[in-house]
């Protein structure tokens, strides 16, 4: 049986057991407590409880649990792949389509069309035979994710997302005109308080967010970054352009204002850089901004 050994880093110190799991195997939260509460994770040899705070120089080791199938349906929809091989593949997501399944969108997302492409040839690391979905993006963000096929590949580009070697560069358009044409948002981003719904930047069971922002163009009423992500927290580039008073153009949820042109916001994640986990070979693509994006520009200048 499969052995996955973690050992964490500075920044991991004082971080709950369930947590740095969840971040680590990229998993749910809920799903990293089931397995602690199974005896299936332990530090330093020893079952702990899932509140355990992390220290350095500790040893994590899980066991991940059998593979068991999925209940979700393949669908036979087109992927824009941009790259694959026996281990992982590259797909461009359009605007609108969900990631997972879960309630009011269980089918025609993207892990129906996986399932669909990849047969047998699929990630169980999560304990469900599925594509292993390595890094999400929303459903009405566009643009670039990395999916792995093996454990094998799950976990090394796991690993490189944990120490911020992934790079991940998006492009979007926010509202008004940042001060700087530059800079980096350190802010630490955790649950709302009072919204479920919405992330925000709070010092309460929150955790270290970095975004770098670079504007491209000045537009009417707008600006044109890029943002490039050092830690992946949800919603993060949503969170930290409101936080900084430049809501993503059509985010309504963070105060941007709708754009007739599109639904959701206007955000596409441009370039995805990693070092592959099998060959050590580094690899990065670039997708072109898409029809609804690029038309949204032209409006504006």
């Amino acid at each position: 049986m499969e052995i996955i050994r973690l050992t964490p880093n500075e920044q991991d110190v004082g971080v709950r057991l369930d947590r740095y799991v969840a971040e680590a195997m990229q998993v749910t939260r809920s799903q990293a407590q089931i397995w602690i509460e199974k005896g299936a994770v332990t530090i330093n040899g020893i079952p702990a409880s899932k509140k355990w705070p992390i220290a350095l120089g500790s040893v994590i080791e899980i066991i991940p649990p059998a593979v068991r199938s999925t209940d979700v349906t393949p669908q036979d929809i087109p992927l824009d792949i941009c790259y694959e091989d026996d281990d992982l593949l590259v797909v461009n997501k359009p605007k609108g389509m969900v990631v997972h399944p879960a309630a009011g969108h269980e089918d025609g997302t993207l892990v129906n069309a996986l399932l669909f492409h990849c047969g047998h040839s699929l990630s169980g690391i999560n304990g469900v035979l599925r594509p292993g979905i390595v890094h999400r993006i929303d459903k009405d963000t566009s643009g670039l994710l990395m999916v792995a096929k093996n454990d094998m590949a799950h976990q090394g580009l796991a690993e490189q997302i944990r120490e911020h070697s992934f790079l991940r560069e998006y492009e979007a358009v926010v509202t008004g005109h940042l001060k700087e044409n530059a800079g980096t948002v350190d802010a630490p981003i955790g649950r709302h308080p009072k919204d479920r719904l919405k992330m925000a930047v709070t010092p309460l069971h929150a955790r270290q967010a970095i975004s770098h922002y670079q504007v491209l163009e000045q537009l009417k009423g707008f600006d044109h970054v890029r943002v490039s992500l050092e830690t992946g927290r949800t919603h993060q580039i949503r969170v930290h352009m409101a936080y900084l008073g430049h809501p993503v153009a059509g985010d309504t949820l963070y105060g941007g204002r709708a754009v007739a042109a599109f639904e959701g916001q206007c955000l596409h994640a441009k370039t995805l850089g990693f070092v592959h986990p099998r060959t050590g070979q580094a690899l990065q693509f670039d997708s072109e901004l898409p029809p609804y994006f690029a038309e949204f520009l032209q409006t504006l200048a």
